[in-house]
């Protein structure tokens, strides 16, 4: 599949979109309905095989684009055991999922998303679990000049 690379990343339907800018990581979680960074959110998210397709599926925002105007950048979780995966952390198991099953996040595939894109607000990570993620993400993709103020 070919994509333009002129084309606006946006999915026409709303919801997220690949992401390579910079971002300004933070802990803000509010349980106050909003999308704040360091919270789990439901949101559509692109396959990338195919970004027409996709499906709705938890993320974590860790902070504000820098190159998106406004929009939040995120991570893809799963429930789904990626222990020994590349580009996966575990960050064990919190309220954003029914059954409190461990959870991992993909940080090799940064993600950004407008807040109206939101579909709702799960939960927040701890402050350790965030950490976590931004620390990881930053030793992603460190050099590559897409992670960081």
């Amino acid at each position: 599949m070919t994509v333009d690379p002129e084309a606006d990343p946006k999915p026409e339907r709303g919801g997220a979109y690949d992401y390579r800018g910079g971002v300004r990581p933070e802990y803000a979680p509010e349980r106050d309905g909003d999308p704040d960074p360091g919270e789990i959110v439901w949101a559509w998210v692109p396959y990338q095989e195919d970004p027409n397709v996709g499906k709705d599926r938890p993320i974590v925002l860790v902070g504000h684009a820098l190159d998106a105007d406004g929009d939040f950048v995120a991570f893809m979780l799963s429930s789904k055991d990626r222990t020994g995966y590349p580009g996966w952390i575990a960050i064990g198991a919190g309220a954003w999922d029914g059954e409190h099953r461990q959870s991992w996040v993909r940080v090799d595939r940064p993600l950004a998303i407008s807040g109206d894109a939101v579909r709702r607000e799960g939960a927040g990570l701890t402050p350790e679990q965030f950490q976590a993620v931004a620390q990881q993400a930053v030793e992603v993709f460190e050099g590559h000049g897409t992670i960081g103020a």
